[in-house]
């Protein structure tokens, strides 16, 4: 396995969930072994050295990727869920993304001050989401070392975004619209 084969398992839909997106698909990449455990040992790879104090897997699908880094690495799994789904205290924001608005929470005992949290998601498009995310971890005090995803959308601009913020940004494959 390698990213040009990684990438060749993301399905396209087009016009969905409303015309003129270009949805990628991550679902192909759960159903084949041989890409979720190159993405697990990526971000692995990644994250080991940089002493972590947590993972945070982004709703929904990012709950995948970043439970089995988590996992994988022995360390807490932190999960940023929409809001209204989380039963304990927890301190919420919302953002913007590509076709719509949304808001997330974590519960305010995820992390404890100074904690090193790495934020996993499946896919950076306008970036609101990890911006949204990092803004939670740093309220209650603790620090984002770097937010990740399998795949970015450049066009959308999020990776800039989230870099304008002061954050680091990582990612496996990229997609331009045209592809």
């Amino acid at each position: 396995m390698n990213l040009t084969e990684l990438k060749s398992h993301v399905r396209t839909i087009p016009d969905w969930p409303e015309e003129g997106v270009r949805f990628r698909d991550v679902t192909p990449l759960f159903q084949t072994p041989e890409c979720l455990r190159f993405i697990v040992d990526a971000f692995c790879r990644r994250y080991e050295p940089l002493g972590i104090d947590g993972i945070a897997g982004v709703d929904a699908r990012g709950f995948v990727f970043g439970g089995a880094v988590a996992n994988q690495l022995g360390l807490p799994f932190i999960m940023v869920r929409k809001k209204g789904k989380l039963p304990f205290h927890t301190v919420s924001t919302g953002y913007s993304m590509e076709y719509g608005k949304g808001a997330i929470e974590i519960h305010v005992d995820s992390a404890r001050l100074g904690d090193r949290i790495a934020i996993v998601d499946d896919l950076i498009a306008t970036g609101g989401t990890l911006l949204g995310a990092s803004r939670l971890f740093q309220e209650i005090g603790a620090e984002v070392v770097e937010v990740s995803a399998v795949i970015d959308l450049p066009e959308l601009k999020g990776s800039s975004l989230l870099r304008a913020s002061g954050l680091k940004v990582m990612h496996l494959i990229s997609f331009t619209e045209s592809e």
